[in-house]
């Protein structure tokens, strides 16, 4: 079946050229007017239909919801709000849709609502919207590194090894859970495993990718990952897509370069290619800002936001001195701030949104954090306090990124193992890459849901990834 799809035949000059295309009924106006969708636009394309010249019983099947296959000549519309009609010649109903119980109807609908109905959602302008955006950022993401000379590495999703020390895995076992075999210490025996070793879904490919870093100079993971947090917020999933550049060579300068070049670039490749997206999604938050007290609406517009991230160069401080900021800031003195701000305590959403937005007024890249905090890896400073670590602040999500210079230096690494409560032995194959042939080394961490959350301004991660996980909920 040769078929056009709505996206391309709206930007069509209108000929009279013969066009088939199948697509869904978003609503049938006086049995004449035909709005379709097929997911590829914003826009619906509009189908004239003469009711006369087809039998009664197939017009009665146009139903919201219903898919049809439709054969017309494409001609220049007279009424408002679309350029191009298809004057239909020829209609059948592939499938039919009872309206009166299709959940989707021809109106606005909360999220809320839409969340409940997850195997439709897509349907509905807004997620069609957003999974849109998500799919141009997913491209923009290889072809930036793919420009740069990077290789993609796939990482394993089934790991023994826990790159963050966070303890909240999700094992993966053969064993029969009803009758789990024991040590002499009463112990589950995981040598009885498939594996012959306690393993778990990945909380991240970055261990492994600095192997592929140190052999292949530059690499990017783009890969799902688990967390098994018991969290239920709007910025938690637990499974979501990470993506993790390790590059030999690079310094933690080299680092923060990078990682502006790369969000600038996703950021305008989003504006570019994905106009009607961006313009839909931004009437939508703005109808929704409305509903807000003053004090909580966003101070820019989402493309206004992506235009900034863009446009403007990103501010480098160290984490002391964003404390000395904060500490001297009217809404720390003012009582105004949640959390506490001193020296030797993370920063909170709060603090990041207002070094980003009041200010400096542009993203900015933290640098210089305390060693009690991150991660082992993280290279230490010669202060002894600190590390080598940055995290880039985004207007309105605070921290989009984190990434750091690795340690390369075997003695420290080893040290900061124990320190951290890790056993050397069981990353012996980490370290074996500072004993044969280390160097200065680097890398990041982004979110992937956490950036199409910025670029399409939903405020809930369940919101731009397909099917969510989340405590309690796998469903489809």
């Amino acid at each position: 079946m040769s078929m056009e799809r709505i996206a391309s035949i709206l930007a069509q000059t209108p000929k009279g050229q013969k066009i088939t295309l199948c697509a869904w009924v978003r609503t049938f106006r006086n049995t004449q007017f035909i709005a379709l969708q097929d997911g590829s636009s914003t826009e619906p394309l509009q189908a004239v239909i003469q009711a006369h010249n087809f039998p009664e019983e197939l017009i009665k099947k146009i139903n919201t919801g219903a898919c049809l296959e439709i054969t017309g000549t494409l001609a220049e519309s007279l009424g408002k709000g679309q350029s191009v009609e298809l004057h239909v010649s020829d209609l059948k109903i592939l499938g039919e849709c009872d309206a009166s119980v299709y959940p989707l109807q021809p109106k606005k609908h909360s999220l809320e609502f839409l969340r409940e109905i997850g195997h439709l959602r897509m349907r509905s302008q807004v997620f069609g919207a957003v999974f849109r955006v998500r799919h141009h950022l997913s491209f923009a993401v290889h072809q930036f590194f793919n420009q740069k000379g990077f290789f993609n590495l796939h990482t394993p999703i089934i790991t023994a090894s826990d790159a963050e020390g966070a303890g909240e895995l999700f094992h993966v076992t053969t064993l029969n859970l009803n009758d789990l075999p024991k040590d002499s210490a009463g112990k589950v025996d995981f040598s009885q495993d498939f594996f012959g070793t306690e393993a778990h879904l990945t909380v991240s490919g970055q261990l492994q990718g600095e192997l592929g870093a140190m052999a292949l100079g530059q690499i990017y993971t783009f890969g799902p990952t688990f967390r098994a947090e018991n969290s239920n917020t709007t910025r938690h999933l637990s499974e979501f897509w990470m993506i993790e550049p390790e590059m030999a060579f690079y310094n933690l300068q080299d680092n923060m370069d990078l990682a502006e070049e790369f969000l600038k670039y996703l950021c305008n490749y989003a504006l570019t290619h994905a106009k009607d997206e961006i313009k839909l999604l931004s009437e939508r938050e703005a109808e929704e800002q409305k509903q807000l007290p003053q004090e909580k609406r966003n101070s820019m517009t989402l493309a206004e936001r992506l235009a900034f991230v863009v446009d403007s160069p990103f501010e480098r401080i160290t984490y002391t001195e964003a404390v000395k900021i904060l500490e001297q800031s009217k809404p720390h003195k003012n009582g105004k701030f949640q959390f506490p701000v001193a020296w030797g305590l993370e920063l909170q959403s709060e603090h990041e949104r207002y070094l980003v937005e009041q200010h400096f007024k542009k993203p900015a890249i933290i640098t210089g954090y305390p060693a009690a905090f991150k991660a082992f890896y993280m290279r230490m400073n010669d202060d002894g306090k600190t590390v080598a670590a940055m995290d880039v602040l985004f207007p309105g999500i605070g921290e989009i990124m984190g990434g750091s210079q690795r340690e390369e230096r075997l003695a420290i690494l080893e040290q900061k193992c124990q320190t951290s409560g890790i056993d050397p032995q069981t990353l012996w194959w980490y370290l074996d890459t500072r004993r044969f042939g280390t160097c200065v080394h680097s890398g990041f961490g982004l979110g992937f849901e956490r950036l199409v959350m910025f670029v399409t301004g939903m405020t809930n991660i369940r919101d731009v990834i397909p099917f969510p996980r989340t405590p309690k909920s796998a469903n489809f």
